[in-house]
């Protein structure tokens, strides 16, 4: 059986309505009288033989029909407008869906994708940030920029470059290293992994590791370096990612010893077939290695 096709007035006058909980300022909103809304809910209402709303004295309360139907109102208007922005003008512009772990999109991504914008203008980047660890299928992602060894399940995962970690600090705290020992003097700033400053210690070739009495455990390098600049503590903390805060003098790194204990990755999921913009954005940030 073919179902008639709904009203668009009508679902545009429900949406309205269902986020005001009110006819009147659905009326406002859409530029129409209040009863042309009143008048376009009640026939849907009459299409569907369900009350979408309960009508009281002071506003609308919504039904479980209502509360049922909106959400996918909403996507698909929501769909419907981001589509229609796409190819607006008739330059069809294709949805990249992308992770990063913080760190890199904000100390690295960002400050180079307006070149990626100007090679590649038929992309558009949808960005969100996460602290290493993703479900790239809930999320619904084409590629995820993760550190780690580059193995994770299902993945297939492309080296884009290490990241080494150095104590980086405000130049008040620099003034009073003078040798790795001098750092169990101050608190010292890590992420979850246990054993980066141990490592860091033995790399800089200190006889003994220092007791280390005081410590704030981050799991993002963007929170650990807030603390390092607000004098806090000592930040163990990759100089690439912060470059600007070291180009501007607001951190230094007293020593040049450096860690690594990992890579920045480009991830896929292997079920997830390259679009054009995935092909246009592996390629540009391989390049930029």
């Amino acid at each position: 059986m073919v179902r008639p096709f709904l009203p668009l007035n009508g679902l545009r006058a429900f949406e309205a309505s269902a986020r005001h909980l009110s006819f009147t300022r659905a009326a406002i909103e859409l530029c129409v009288t209040q009863a042309a809304v009143s008048q376009q809910v009640k026939s849907l209402e009459m299409r569907l033989g369900v009350p979408l709303f309960q009508r009281l004295p002071r506003g609308l309360k919504i039904t479980a029909e209502g509360e049922a139907l909106l959400p996918v109102v909403t996507g698909s208007f929501d769909h419907m407008a981001d589509t229609l922005e796409r190819i607006e003008g008739g330059h069809v512009r294709e949805l990249l869906f992308l992770g990063a772990v913080g760190t890199f999109a904000v100390g690295w991504l960002l400050p180079r994708l307006p070149d990626f914008q100007r090679q590649f203008p038929f992309v558009d980047i949808r960005l969100s940030t996460n602290n290493n660890r993703v479900d790239m299928a809930a999320e619904g992602l084409d590629f995820a920029i993760r550190f780690g060894n580059g193995a994770w399940h299902g993945t297939d995962a492309t080296r884009l470059f290490e990241a080494p970690l150095s104590p980086l600090c405000v130049p008040e705290l620099a003034q009073t290293l003078r040798e790795p020992a001098d750092l169990a003097n101050h608190t010292l700033l890590r992420s979850y992994r246990t054993d980066e400053w141990n490592t860091w210690f033995s790399a800089a070739g200190t006889p003994a590791t220092p007791q280390l009495n005081r410590a704030i455990v981050f799991d993002s390098s963007l929170g650990m370096m807030e603390a390092a600049l607000q004098g806090i503590g000592v930040a163990l903390a990759p100089p690439l990612m912060f470059s600007r805060h070291l180009v501007a003098g607001a951190v230094e790194q007293p020593f040049q010893t450096s860690i690594s204990l990992g890579s920045y990755w480009l991830t896929r999921l292997q079920s997830r077939s390259l679009t054009p913009a995935m092909a246009a954005f592996a390629e540009w940030i391989v390049s930029q290695k």
